[in-house]
């Protein structure tokens, strides 16, 4: 079985990773700023990071840096160069090129920079997981109405599915671009709002909103999604009712 190290292993997609890795037999190294042995701040690098990257078949970046994002992947590749790391995985965002949202560019930017490495890679782009929809429906019902994005879909994947392909992936030889993977279902704003509703017992009006600016009219015309990728078992409603039980 391989070494793999896994950056961000303890986060929402990462923890899952390292389980299913684990689970299939390999020796996994967790990356995080606050998980020992290899407790490191991707963004700063140093010697611990060396040591996390060396001796290991594969690497699965799945750090999620708001801020530095980049600078993270710069030194996470030098640092796979230097130790000779013979493949490099990466899981990005469907859309990420055909969106202008600052988050998706930065993505964009890891991208090309992990094709340019010289490192032989895999790119694994997903549609969004439930557990950023269900956060964000959260937020969206804390007034008594809810504002929802007039006309935006989603396509929201179970993060356990995710997680279970990258550790395929990871196990195997680098593949370049992989297919997308989306979730089972396309859905309106207000039908998961409907289907969050009813899965809490809230009450909440629900008011769908146009929005100004080039992002809102790539969501509306859908080029966040996969529809020809929906590969995903999960439904929302299936994920609501599993992490909100009855």
């Amino acid at each position: 079985m391989s070494t793999i190290l896994v950056t961000g292993g303890t986060g929402t997609l990462g923890r899952p990773v390292c389980e299913r890795l684990r689970a299939d037999g390999h020796e996994v190294r967790v990356l995080s700023r606050h998980s020992p042995p290899y407790a490191v701040d991707l963004r700063q690098g140093g010697p611990l990071l060396d040591r996390a990257v060396d001796g290991v078949d594969a690497v699965v970046h799945c750090s999620n840096i708001l801020r530095g994002d980049k600078e993270a992947a710069r030194l996470l590749i030098e640092a796979a160069r230097r130790a000779g790391v013979p493949h490099l995985l990466y899981i990005s965002i469907v859309g990420v090129d055909r969106i202008p949202l600052g988050y998706y560019r930065n993505k964009y930017a890891v991208e090309r920079m992990i094709r340019a490495s010289g490192i032989p890679w895999t790119l694994l782009r997903t549609t969004q997981f439930h557990d950023l929809v269900l956060r964000l429906l959260q937020g969206l019902a804390k007034p008594p109405v809810m504002l929802l994005p007039k006309d935006v879909r989603d396509q929201p994947l179970e993060v356990t599915e995710a997680a279970a392909r990258l550790a395929e992936l990871a196990a195997r030889p680098p593949a370049g671009r992989v297919e997308d993977m989306g979730g089972p279902e396309i859905l309106t704003f207000t039908e998961l709002a409907h289907a969050w509703l009813r899965a809490t017992g809230r009450r909440r009006r629900l008011v769908e909103v146009p929005l100004p600016g080039r992002v809102y009219q790539g969501l509306r015309h859908g080029r966040h999604l996969a529809p020809e990728r929906a590969v995903g078992r999960v439904t929302f409603e299936e994920f609501l009712a599993r992490r909100l039980g009855p």
